[in-house]
């Protein structure tokens, strides 16, 4: 064989030795998986698109409104948004700074007298309203609640017969922002049955945000069943939109109600259980015309009230709802005094306002549930955490 065929021989074994490489296979689209994935991003650019339109339509209204020819739907609007600590900012984006203080510092006449004076009030435990109509029939706890509807809100009011069976609820033994609050709900659920009601009461460390220090610690002076409990973070309550205040019941169960307070006074005074909020709505028998007239907006409100016979009067009104988005000063007031109050003092209200009742004898529902009564507002999916709060015993 010659060189030249040995080579060719050697070439054609050699591609005889290399295996041939397979065809690679296509892979297979799933069926329909662009499709869906196109689907997905027009979803979710829709939803994009839509939320942007709102919000440039809601920024356009609030404009409209902060700047357009009504005062009082500027002064109504500009309240609603200043007195909750989440959207404090808003107001500012639309108004001069100057036409923001002539608003918030609307008011009328100041009460002639700044704290209440207990000769006023006669305890009767066993009161009766008019003839022979016993106003406690078929509420052997000595607790009712009646519902109250106003122009832009639903209100629910509890009535409580024996003042000596309010006092206020800690969340703590020993307040710190390393101990999260406590929820209204939760603190039914722990309490005995003899705790048969509960509603928000004073302020406390809120910074707008959703951390658990929030309403881990009160602000301004606390006493709870006869004891000072403490006297901190006293900047933080909000004494330029409330007007300043404090409320509690004293040795002998009337329910005191000042402008200010120092722990020398409440000494004296002999405050049993007590906080720090306001503002003071009734004195005396006299409405405070600087929180009748102030501009307040539509939010959820909290009052706390007294008769002239001991009967304490709690007011929640429903806010932030299609449909009741809420109550001012002046409203509180209103019903206040329909209910016969004689002192009367604001409480911390908003996403703060919250009441339930130990329904007992079934006047709501299943025996023995804790019901609650007001509907908080839609953006909440809970009660938030307080550190201290209006609690009932039952009469029974």
């Amino acid at each position: 064989m010659s060189k030249k065929n040995r080579n060719k021989d050697v070439e054609i074994l050699d591609e005889e030795l290399v295996p041939a490489e397979k065809p690679r296979k296509k892979k297979k689209k799933k069926k329909g998986s662009g499709l869906l994935g196109r689907i997905i991003r027009r979803f979710f650019l829709i939803l994009f698109t839509v939320i942007i339109l709102v919000l440039a339509a809601l920024i356009l209204a609030m404009n409209v409104i902060f700047n357009g020819p009504s005062p009082a739907a500027r002064e109504v609007l500009t309240m609603s948004l200043l007195e909750p600590s989440a959207t404090k900012w808003i107001p500012g984006l639309f108004l001069e700074e100057d036409v923001l203080d002539s608003i918030v510092n609307s008011k009328g006449e100041a009460l002639k007298e700044e704290t209440t004076n207990t000769s006023l009030i006669t305890i009767n435990k066993d009161s009766i309203l008019s003839g022979s109509s016993d106003e406690w029939e078929g509420h052997p706890d000595g607790v009712y609640i009646e519902r109250y509807s106003g122009a832009t809100f639903n209100a629910h009011i509890m009535v409580v017969r024996d003042p000596s069976k309010v006092f206020m609820g800690r969340s703590a033994e020993v307040y710190s922002t390393a101990i999260p609050g406590k929820r209204l709900n939760e603190v039914m659920a722990e309490a005995d049955d003899s705790i048969i009601a509960a509603i928000n009461a004073g302020a406390f460390n809120d910074d707008g945000t959703a951390n658990n220090y929030v309403g881990s610690v009160p602000a301004g002076i606390v006493y709870s069943e006869g004891n000072f409990i403490c006297n901190q973070y006293r900047g933080n309550i909000p004494v330029a939109e409330t007007g300043g205040g404090f409320v509690g019941f004293n040795d002998d169960d009337i329910l005191v109600v000042a402008k200010s307070m120092t722990e020398a006074e409440a000494e004296r005074l002999n405050i049993r259980d007590g906080c720090e909020f306001g503002p003071p709505l009734i004195i005396n028998g006299e409405v405070n015309q600087e929180a009748y007239n102030k501009a307040s907006g539509w939010n959820p409100r909290s009052a706390i009230g007294q008769r002239e016979d001991g009967t304490v009067i709690f007011v929640c009104i429903d806010g932030r709802q299609a449909g009741s988005v809420g109550g001012t000063y002046k409203d509180v007031c209103d019903i206040m005094i329909e209910y016969g109050a004689v002192n009367a003092c604001n409480l911390d209200g908003g996403s703060s306002s919250v009441m339930l009742y130990r329904d007992m004898h079934g006047l709501f529902g299943e025996p023995g549930e804790v019901q609650m009564i007001n509907n908080y507002s839609v953006l909440q999916s809970q009660p938030r955490r307080m550190p201290n709060y209006w609690l009932v015993r039952t009469a029974e």
